[in-house]
């Protein structure tokens, strides 16, 4: 921060979230850094796996394989921060880094939230109207989803990202999170603080709408499903959709405990569990969830692993 005609202009925050060296951020850090290096190379697995099997170049592993390339970008756009925090004693970050941080992972976390929106109709449409699947989901329209979701992931937060650039930051510069964030910057701004509620409305209203189109995809899956005159057919249908179903659990689930709470508040030990779940737990689950629940995945880890 730097004084300027009697005012102080803050050029840097300082995050508060994390725990002081003597408490144990080693430790953290050691923790963060296994996982961190585990969903990097997991999430390289899945995406290698299905580039090399042929078995597995159809819609559905090729948004899997998408969304693996995006969770790496995802946690690289906070963990490696966060790290440097946990055994650093300054623990801040510029102006401009910080507006970078959010954009960058709220745009990945966009991304990823439309792309299982598209997996979700690619499943429906692959489940109740097999006989014209391969007509509706031909690679160029997956090309088009893929590319659409990635590209409107990042161009939609521009305005807001380039909103907040123009805001007055003059007071407090303390973070109480443990990378940037909307709202606990938003609470920095020596400016009118009610935009943080229409902040709220537009993040909950994205998010609602994806879990509608979704959980309404889902629910005619399961019908369709539980119609299936065989055991087999019905056993084989409910486990190309496990995964996604885990994944989008896991992934709107953490995402609901950070962004739809409107103006109630937690203590801080409770907001740093939640931003941990939504920003490291998650990602570290999904490669363990698409290997482990899908047959067709590990023979092709197995085969890339060669054993």
């Amino acid at each position: 921060m730097f004084k300027n005609n009697q005012t102080t202009v803050v050029t840097e925050f300082l995050f508060s979230g994390f725990p002081r060296f003597e408490d144990g951020s080693l430790l953290f850090f050691i923790a963060l850094f296994i996982i961190y290096v585990f969903i990097v190379l997991g999430n390289l697995v899945v995406c290698f796996a299905v580039r090399m099997d042929s078995r597995l170049h159809n819609p559905m592993y090729n948004f899997i394989s998408i969304f693996s390339f995006l969770e790496i970008w995802y946690t690289t756009a906070t963990i490696p921060k966060m790290l440097s925090n946990l055994i650093s004693k300054q623990r801040t970050i510029s102006m401009t880094g910080c507006l970078l941080q959010m954009y960058f992972f709220h745009s990945l976390g966009n991304s990823e939230g439309i792309l299982l929106t598209t997996m979700a109709i690619d499943r429906y449409v692959a489940i109740c109207n097999p006989l014209h699947y391969l007509t509706i989901m031909t690679p160029q329209l997956c090309v088009l989803l893929s590319a659409g979701s990635c590209i409107f992931g990042f161009l939609v937060l521009l305005p807001e990202i380039a909103w907040i650039s123009t805001l007055p930051f003059c007071g407090p510069n303390q973070i109480h999170q443990i990378f940037c964030d909307f709202e606990p910057v938003l609470r920095l701004a020596c400016t009118d603080t009610s935009m943080i509620l229409v902040e709220d409305v537009i993040h909950a209203v994205a998010i609602i709408f994806s879990v509608l189109i979704i959980t309404i995809s889902y629910i005619r899956i399961i019908t369709v499903i539980l119609r299936m005159p065989s055991v087999e057919g019905r056993r084989k249908a409910f486990s190309t959709c496990a995964a996604h179903l885990g994944v989008f659990l896991m992934f709107y689930g953490s995402v609901s405990l950070m962004y739809l709470r409107f103006s109630a508040t937690f203590p801080p030990i409770l907001d740093t569990a939640f931003a941990l779940m939504f920003a490291v737990l998650a990602p570290f689950f999904n490669p363990i969830i698409y290997s482990l629940r899908n047959k067709d995945m590990k023979i092709a880890i197995k085969k890339l692993l060669c054993f």
